[in-house]
């Protein structure tokens, strides 16, 4: 249930189902495809406890959910009846660079989690047989390895299906064209054209290639047959279409692919992957320094799914890759930023958030740590991004280098094992990790943090002796008069963790709600169980009337402004049914929250007791 509620919020914050061209999900984040992004309320997004960021890039809306988000995809889609692909219909115009990361994405997208795994399953497969744990004429190690080889083998058959789907045609179609591209028959007629036959399609010479693992050309088939299919299927009488269709768009696309489009896509994935190797050899060690430098940027904007087909497009013609492994330190680099926050910070809430996300940052997932702990905090990110650098110059001055596909994490190591055994440029890959992990580490523990020192909460608004050495404080006051509970003993982790922002909150002692701060109302939530405010000083301030109450959708909640209405301290906001909330079986807990809070020194509880409508609150420190 908890997923199902979450997926409703997010579909109302994109702006409703209507607003919904397509979506799809990566490892922490929706990927949404709007008609108009305006209608997006992105500020409620970013608010909402079950969101760890919103980010719009190559024509995507990016919701960033963690790893949660396969959970929330399936109860989207389940209920909107949402598909993943992409129908071009009525969508805003994009540029040409967006629209070819948007392309990549959803044809990579839903299975690149199954390609890491098998990735992983080669590496320890090598690694076996370099330590001799196993034999490769034994029947355990063909077992796994056919696991692990058996869909990058028939990988044209994955892209058939997804491009299929993106480019608007029948997938099946696509899958059967790619099919067609791996058939034994094709790999047998390969052997008699190497022995030096001729073969001819209707008189015309064909050039036999081999297509098994190959990235670009089934790519460039399916959406020439959905071209063909989108001229067919209108003409085409409804009685006999489901078949009359794809009847046609077999017998076209098959031969020009084997005839025209098979040689030359295949010509150009050998042209993009000679013309990387070229880039590459003039400078191993700055082109590591410059990927470990950029790489955690392009993620943060999704634009790294661009270096997805060079990655595998270097793996099918040459049997390995140097790019991949000059993105591990960059992963290890933030990893090593968040770990140098754990170890530094005073606070439980952060030193918490710090410690689950360097776990999941050493596995690739680094979501939790750049948007959770890095980057709100600048100094971190930074230094994860130097030590990426340094560490990436290593593992390219080595030439360090992957055989089987993955996404960078503490995996790599096993898969930069060669068959010939541990060299040189495995050790330097340890080398490099280090390096970028400890860097980023050691400077963020010493230059990282700016945290005041602890202050206890104190029944009196803080004094001259706290604040001389400050050059300004806003004050927030209570908006509900109540019983003050520190936010570690909130029931709801996303509050108590701090990942909303500092703050208290308050046990209400009636329903109404006043203002805080002298600002603006900057969102009134559609439920009326949460308001933000933006305050003349800076600061966002979110009232989250009890916990989980956004099941209610809005019964009980009476809002009194609306969005963008000025208001001064004192003025009602909302007015709700206390013992009405308590009866449907709510906690009224109601956070107090500077959501903003990494924009300012501190904020501070100024009252650890009951507080009155008014009552000093919070102090923000400039």
């Amino acid at each position: 249930m908890q997923y199902q509620e979450l997926a409703d919020e997010i579909v109302a914050g994109v702006g409703g189902k209507e607003n919904i061209l397509s979506v799809m999900h990566c490892a922490t984040r929706l990927r949404f495809k709007l008609r108009d992004s305006q209608k997006a309320q992105t500020a409620a997004l970013k608010n909402n406890p079950g969101v760890i960021m919103v980010v719009e890039s190559g024509g995507q809306y990016q919701v960033v959910i963690g790893n949660q988000v396969a959970d929330v995809y399936q109860a989207l889609t389940a209920r909107y009846a949402l598909d993943h692909a992409d129908k071009g219909e009525d969508a805003a115009p994009q540029n040409l660079f967006a629209r070819f990361i948007d392309l990549v994405s959803g044809i990579f997208t839903p299975f690149i989690g199954v390609m890491i795994a098998t990735g992983i399953i080669k590496g320890l497969l090598a690694l076996a047989l370099v330590l001799g744990v196993m034999e490769a004429s034994s029947g355990s190690y063909k077992v796994l390895f056919v696991a692990s080889d058996g869909l990058f083998y028939f990988l044209p058959i994955l892209l058939g299906y997804s491009a299929g789907k993106k480019f608007g045609g029948n997938p099946f179609v696509s899958m059967a064209i790619a099919a067609a591209l791996v058939h034994p028959l094709i790999l047998d007629a390969l052997q008699q054209q190497q022995a030096g036959k001729t073969l001819t399609f209707v008189g015309i010479p064909l050039e036999i290639l081999n297509y098994s693992s190959s990235v670009i050309p089934i790519i460039f088939a399916a959406w020439v047959s959905s071209l063909i299919e989108r001229g067919v299927h209108p003409r085409s009488p409804v009685a006999v279409r489901n078949f009359t269709t794809p009847l046609v768009c077999l017998l076209v696309t098959v031969p020009l692919t084997f005839l025209a489009i098979g040689p030359a896509a295949t010509w150009l994935s050998r042209m993009l992957a000679e013309g990387y190797l070229w880039i590459y050899s003039l400078s191993p060690m700055i082109a590591g320094a410059v990927m470990g430098a950029i790489w955690q940027v392009c993620v943060i904007f999704g634009l790294h799914w661009g270096l997805v087909p060079i990655m595998l497009n270097n793996l099918a013609n040459f049997g390995h890759d140097t790019l991949l492994p000059l993105l591990m330190p960059a992963v290890l680099g933030q990893a090593g930023a968040t770990l140098g926050v754990f170890l530094r910070t005073r606070e439980a809430k952060v030193k918490a958030m710090a410690g689950s996300a360097f776990t999941a940052s050493i596995f690739g997932i680094t979501e939790p740590a750049v948007y959770g702990i890095t980057l709100p905090r600048r100094r971190p990110f930074i230094f994860g991004c130097i030590g990426g650098a340094l560490g990436a110059a290593i593992l390219g001055f080595w030439h360090t280098t992957i055989y089987s596909f993955g996404f960078p994490s503490v995996f790599t190591f096993i898969q930069v094992v060669p068959s010939t055994g541990i060299d040189a440029s495995v050790l330097a890959s340890f080398a490099g990790a280090a390096v970028a992990l400890l860097f980023a580490c050691v400077t963020t523990y010493l230059f990282g943090l700016q945290e005041s020192a602890p202050v206890a909460a104190v029944a009196e608004p803080v004094t001259a002796p706290v604040s001389a050495p400050l050059t300004r404080r806003e004050s927030v006051v209570s908006p509900i008069a109540g019983e003050v509970i520190g936010l570690n003993h909130v029931k709801d982790e996303t509050f108590a963790s701090g990942l909303l922002g500092k703050g208290a909150a308050i046990l209400p002692q009636n329903g109404r709600v006043v203002s805080p701060v002298d600002g603006v109302v900057s969102s009134m939530f559609r439920t009326g169980h949460a308001i933000g405010l933006t305050s003349s000083q800076g600061a966002e301030v979110l009232i989250h009337v009890g916990l989980d109450t956004v099941k209610l959708e809005g019964q009980y909640f009476h809002p009194q402004v609306q969005n963008d209405q000025p208001v001064k301290i004192g003025d009602l906001l909302l007015e709700f049914d206390i013992e009405a909330i308590k009866a449907a079986g709510f906690d009224i807990t109601t956070p107090v929250l500077v959501t903003n809070s990494d924009d300012f020194i501190d904020v501070l509880t100024l009252n650890n007791s009951v507080v009155s409508e008014g009552s000093p609150l919070l102090a923000v420190l400039k």
